[in-house]
């Protein structure tokens, strides 16, 4: 009989601990934890950070930042463009709000401004936002600047005329072939 008792008091005891890490658990899980809110982890606290640090105001950091899906991408981005190339935050980050990939538009930036030492970074901003793959197209610039004497513009201009809606294959032709039906 006391074998009896034993298990008894031993389900009354599993079920007691169940419900005490059940009620313990939606506790907690219910409020707000400091560590998310609180600390460097917080993608939103970094962005809005690292935006002051380079000298973009309250309002325009905070607007950005708030609008990104991804706010420590587009916080590098301005950072990575003011601290490597002579453009301005407040001018950096409009591109880099409207970038598809942020890391990819500084990269291109700051790889052809290394290129021309700077003498085009408005116009390298433009141009590498405007291009769907502006790692590629820096890469565009920067070779046929190496190997070819072309101005900043021109070497802009033709990268880009190369890559809005080109294929990738030569041959192809530049009119509609005439379509005749059996």
């Amino acid at each position: 009989m006391s074998n009896f008792g034993n298990k008894q008091t031993n389900y009354s005891f599993r079920g007691f601990t169940a419900s005490f890490i059940t009620i313990g658990g939606l506790l907690t899980s219910s409020l707000p934890t400091l560590a998310v809110t609180d600390s460097y982890d917080n993608d939103y606290r970094v962005c809005a950070a690292q935006l002051l640090s380079v000298g973009v105001t309250a309002k325009p950091a905070s607007q950005s930042c708030a609008t990104a899906l991804h706010p420590r991408e587009l916080s590098s981005c301005v950072a990575k463009i003011h601290k490597l190339t002579q453009i301005t935050p407040v001018d950096v980050l409009s591109s880099c709000r409207q970038a598809r990939r942020p890391q990819d538009l500084a990269t291109c930036v700051v790889s052809i401004s290394k290129s021309y030492q700077g003498s085009a970074n408005p116009a390298t901003l433009t141009s590498c936002g405007r291009s769907l793959l502006p790692v590629t197209f820096a890469s565009c610039v920067v070779g046929l600047h190496r190997e070819i004497d072309l101005s900043p513009t021109q070497a802009l201009d033709t990268c880009i005329d190369a890559s809005g809606g080109s294929s990738g294959f030569s041959g192809v032709p530049t009119k509609p072939l005439d379509f005749k039906p059996n």
